[in-house]
């Protein structure tokens, strides 16, 4: 497959384990919105002192050729069977070697998307929940889609959380054409906050401040209401922590959307704590969208 046709696949960390299936039904559906090819990428990481990890097979002495035959076996077959279920869809697997949260990274930079489970076994063991997400969130070259289990609501409007970073208004994009394709409204929060308990600056009126926030939400999201005239949209602008909102917005969406970092974080930050909080906390798929 050429350079042109891999920057248009949907590529998805897969491991067999109960969130990489999940994230590989968003993966599908997604797919069959844009019509683009989905790889499955399987990393088979060897041990140089204890052994291998592998996925559903006991540890085995390096190299383990019969380890690596199951890998690819499960892997051809999880697409095989993706591919049964959802014809005119191009699927297939590859299985590649290394350090998982780099390889992903890695191959991240000729895909469209990167989707993943939050958590994994396997070639992901011994990363926590979120670990393998966040970290290639931080460094990918495409947007990140992290997916857990329970999360595959399909109603709700597309959140987009909405700062004035760059990072947040190339997110919006995301958010947009993702809303388009679904047929759902775009609901942009942009959270500010407020002055603290023991000074509040003289004048300072709640509902002038919740306005300009508001208003400098819509000017971040007037190119892409022009791109996108039909997608309905919604602008809340709330005083409190952007986070804790996110995730409360997170119940009723079907995918919320936020930049890898925002005007608030450090330099050198690579993934802002919002959307760390995300990953571990949203009731729904998180995408972390950042300029490749």
């Amino acid at each position: 497959m050429n350079a042109s046709r891999d920057s248009e696949e949907i590529l998805v960390g897969y491991d067999g384990s109960t969130d990489a299936s999940v994230a590989l039904d968003w993966a599908l559906d997604e797919a069959g919105r844009s019509g683009r090819p989905v790889r499955l990428a399987y990393v088979f990481e060897w041990l140089t002192v204890a052994g291998w990890i592998g996925p559903g097979v006991a540890p085995g002495v390096w190299p383990d050729e019969t380890a690596r035959r199951q890998v690819e076996d499960l892997v051809r077959k999880a697409a095989a069977e993706a591919a049964a279920e959802r014809p005119g869809l191009a699927v297939r697997g590859e299985v590649f070697d290394g350090p998982p949260a780099l390889v992903l990274q890695e191959r991240s930079a000729d895909a469209q998307m990167l989707v993943l489970g939050s958590r994994g076994h396997g070639g992901f063991a011994g990363l926590l929940a979120g670990s393998t997400a966040v970290s290639v969130a931080a460094h990918a070259h495409c947007p990140v889609i992290v997916v857990r289990d329970g999360q595959s609501a399909t109603s709700g409007p597309v959140v987009a959380g909405v700062d004035g970073s760059p990072s947040s208004v190339q997110a919006l994009g995301f958010a947009f054409e993702r809303a388009a394709q679904r047929d759902v409204p775009l609901r942009a929060l942009r959270v500010w906050e407020p002055p603290g308990e023991r000074w509040v600056p003289p004048g300072f009126d709640p509902e002038e401040a919740s306005a300009t926030e508001r208003a400098a939400a819509e000017a971040d999201l007037a190119p892409w209401r022009k791109s996108f005239p039909d997608v309905p949209v919604e602008v809340v602008a709330s005083p409190g922590n952007p986070a804790a909102l996110l995730v409360e917005e997170s119940r009723a969406a079907q995918l919320v959307v936020v930049g890898s970092r925002g005007r608030g974080g450090l330099r050198g930050m690579l993934l802002g704590s919002v959307s760390q909080q995300l990953i571990h906390h949203a009731r729904c798929p998180v995408a972390v969208v950042r300029e490749r």
